[in-house]
């Protein structure tokens, strides 16, 4: 070994991130492993590298002996002497030893033990770099599409979209290139697992916060977000500061800014929701585009009766039901959707219920009330004198 290989040991630390003492170290254990081939598995052995020249130091540790038994352990005082003049029986010398000795497969038992470890320790390096960037979004481009499956070339290593995680009817080509959301990365014996996502709705939450400055220097803040992949997504927003508007900066002039997360989602319709406080406003903002004429909300319930025009009862509800759906889990209420012809009996209904919980409260002050008066009488009767009789 050499100062070139040094220089090669140097380049393989700055483009694959694996530090070279990890490779030294392994390079040091595999002339041991080969060591031990050539000559005997009990041997000892010592082994030095330079960092700066390449070269290597091998020495058989041996103890001094009058008379040898082991050769493979133990050496003549004669002979030790020719090393180190002032050695005694008993004491332990390093004999310099000959990497070419070692022999062909030995030699080769060597190489492959440093490769793996160059593997293990690149793989090691990948997970960490993509361990750190779990929850974030990522460029990759479409390595295959096999079995459900799609692979995404990511540089260092590949991703997975699983079935469950794709865009329903997104079509795919080897090459494309798309963000997605890194859902989850795990370490395995083959290597970095990495789970990626097209339809977790914190990609569109990523996708805000890269597309929308006033997201990013946190004049606007995402509140909620609920999201139907490939099909609509609901997002709650608000502004920390009164001038700045929290729809108009996330839209952009003539819709450029969500126009480009719009495509980046293949045609995703998106729905950009102002949050409110009252809940009665941010239940009626949810359900847009529809309007709303009225919120009957019950906080201990967590329950919202909302009454829509009647030509905009299939609006609000939305196809299948998405749009209240979507609604709902934006909110975390639960969302009735009730027409105009049907709000005189919504109201009946509401006071009618109304008055029967005021009449279960009456009816149980009265047993409160009840049970205190008979306490009192009580009291009173275990006050008087048992004996009726006058000090």
């Amino acid at each position: 070994m050499n100062k070139e290989f040094i220089k090669a040991l140097d380049e393989i630390e700055r483009e694959k991130g694996i530090d070279k003492d990890v490779i030294l170290d392994a390079l040091k254990k595999a002339l041991v492993k080969s060591y031990e081939e050539n000559y005997d598995s009990n041997s000892n052995v010592e082994i030095t590298i330079n960092e700066l020249t390449g070269d290597i130091n091998i020495f058989s540790i041996k103890e001094v002996v009058e008379n040898v038994e082991d050769e493979n352990t133990e050496v003549t005082v004669n002979e030790a002497k020719k090393i180190n003049k002032k050695v005694q029986i008993g004491d332990v010398v390093r004999i310099p030893v000959k990497a070419k000795n070692f022999g062909r497969v030995a030699a080769q038992k060597a190489r492959s033990i440093v490769i793996q470890k160059l593997k293990d320790a690149e793989r090691e390096t990948t997970y960490e770099e993509f361990k750190d960037r779990e929850k974030e979004i990522i460029n990759g481009t479409v390595q295959r599409v096999d079995n459900g499956l799609i692979f995404i070339n990511l540089g260092k290593t590949e991703g997975v979209v699983p079935k469950s995680e794709q865009i329903p009817g997104e079509v795919v080509n080897v090459g494309d290139r798309i963000k997605l959301y890194i859902q989850e990365v795990k370490n395995t014996p083959k290597g970095p697992r990495i789970t990626l996502s097209r339809t977790n709705p914190a990609l569109v939450v990523r996708l805000f916060e890269s597309e929308i400055p006033e997201i990013a220097n946190g004049l606007v803040e995402i509140y909620s977000i609920s999201r139907e992949g490939g099909s609509r997504t609901k997002i709650a927003v608000y502004s920390t500061d009164e001038s700045v508007d929290p729809v108009g900066a996330c839209v952009g002039y003539k819709g450029n800014r969500v126009n480009t997360i719009v495509e980046e989602l293949n045609g995703e319709k998106m729905d950009i929701i102002v949050y409110d406080k009252d809940i009665d406003v941010f239940i009626s903002n949810s359900l847009s585009p529809a309007d709303v004429i009225k919120v009957y909300s019950n906080e201990k319930e967590k329950s919202a009766i909302v009454i829509v025009p009647d030509e905009q009862l299939s609006l609000a509800i939305g196809k299948e039901g998405q749009n209240v759906r979507l609604a709902a889990k934006l909110t975390s209420w639960k969302i009735d959707i009730k027409g105009e012809s049907e709000h005189e009996e919504v109201k009946r209904e509401l006071e009618e219920k109304a008055l029967a919980q005021e009449n279960d409260r009456e009816e149980v002050n009265n047993i409160d009330d009840s049970e205190e008066i008979v306490e009192e009488e009580y009291s009173e009767i275990l006050d008087e004198d048992p004996m009726g009789e006058d000090e």
